[in-house]
This record gives C-alpha cells, structure tokens and sequence, in this order.
C-alpha cells in the first residue's frame, strides 16, 4: 500500500525520538530519516522503526535513586568499554570532511587528517581497543576537533605552525580510565581537544529547566 505524507512524517517523528532518547546514534539516525522521506510504501516505512517503540509510547523512567546509580555506574564502567576490536583507525579529509562518532571502537593507534576540510572525533560514547591510546591529528589549512567525557583521562602534545593546538581537556579522568595521547600538528589551521559532558548528561540537563516549568 502507497505511504501518504502524514504517514512518513509519523517515521520521522518516531526517528527523531529515538535519537533523542539515545536508540539510535546521529549517522544511522539520518540514514533511516532519509529512507523514510524517500519511502513510497508501507512495506518501505515498516522496517525503519520496527525495532523502535511506538510514536508516543514511552518506556517506564526507572527511580531517581536507580537513575542515578544506574548513571554512575555506567560513567565508572570502564572496563566494559575497554577491548574488542577496532572499527576504525584513521579518517581522511580532502576539501571535505570525515567525523567519527557515536558508539565506536577506537584503534589503539588512530590517525586522521585533514586538508582544506575539516573532521570530528567524537570519544564520549566511544570503547577502546587498549587502555593506552594514541590519536595523531594533522591539518593543512583545515580543522579538527576531539570531543571527550570529564571522566576521560587525556594528554594533549600536539603544536601549531602559523595555526593553534588546543591542550584545554589535558587532565585526569576517573578510575579505571583509558589514557589518551592527543598529538600532532596544526598547519595554518586548528585542532580543538575539548571535554563535554556525555549526550545523556546534556539531554539530562536540557530537560531540567523543562521539568521546573511544569
């Protein structure tokens, strides 16, 4: 049976959920939203959430107390993200862009560059094949940037030639952490090493503000 408009758009919308509830990670997130608006029938439609909950059904929310040691225990859980093979261990850009993200396994030596483009390397949701790891970044007139957890523990020893290394997120993280190496170099353009709390915490937080109003 041909899908109508209403009928993709309640996809998408199941979609956009999904993602913002951390079902789905953003690059399968837009791969299904794209399917959907390009779907012709249902049989298209179906597959795109059929591992998904309902549009408008929401899982029970465990306990504040549960929450917040189910929460803590998954911050300190490093041994769980620590082993397995790696899904990747470079990226390359090239008047373009590559980003890493979501719920990968980095290599124990991961290398990436950039020229006349730009890249992202995302760790706060990311395991690692070795607790002691290495992330090379170069860039010729270009930028990257590392985003990483507050409980990750990371040096920065990378340098700029006429462009800047940023060394802001060098510090220790919690227990049991990995030991990250961020190096490299920047010509004539940047590379960033932030920390940012994890997606759930920002959600988390994002809904704070929403809950006071009600």
């Amino acid at each position: 049976m041909r899908a109508s408009d209403a009928e993709r758009e309640r996809v998408a919308e199941a979609l956009r959920d999904a993602v913002a509830e951390g079902r789905l990670d953003m690059e399968e997130f837009e791969e299904r939203l794209e399917a959907a608006y390009k779907a012709r029938t249902h049989g298209e439609l179906a597959p795109l959430v059929r591992d998904l909950p309902a549009p408008g059904v929401r899982t029970p929310a465990p306990s504040t107390a549960a929450s917040s040691a189910s929460s803590s225990s998954a911050e300190l859980d490093w041994p769980s993200r620590i082993g397995g093979t790696a899904t990747s261990r470079g990226a390359f850009a090239f008047w373009g862009g590559f980003g890493r993200r979501g719920t990968w396994t980095v290599g124990r030596t991961f290398t990436a560059f950039a020229m006349w483009g730009g890249g992202e390397i995302d760790l706060r949701e990311a395991r690692f094949e070795s607790a002691e790891t290495v992330i090379r970044c170069f860039t010729v007139m270009g930028g990257m940037g590392v985003t990483v957890p507050p409980e990750l523990t990371v040096r920065v020893r990378g340098f700029g030639l006429m462009g800047g290394f940023g060394d802001r997120a060098t510090g220790e993280g919690t227990p049991g952490s990995p030991r990250v190496t961020v190096t490299g170099f920047a010509l004539m353009g940047g590379i960033g090493v932030e920390r940012k709390q994890r997606k759930a915490a920002e959600r988390k937080a994002g809904d704070a503000p929403r809950e006071e109003l009600r």
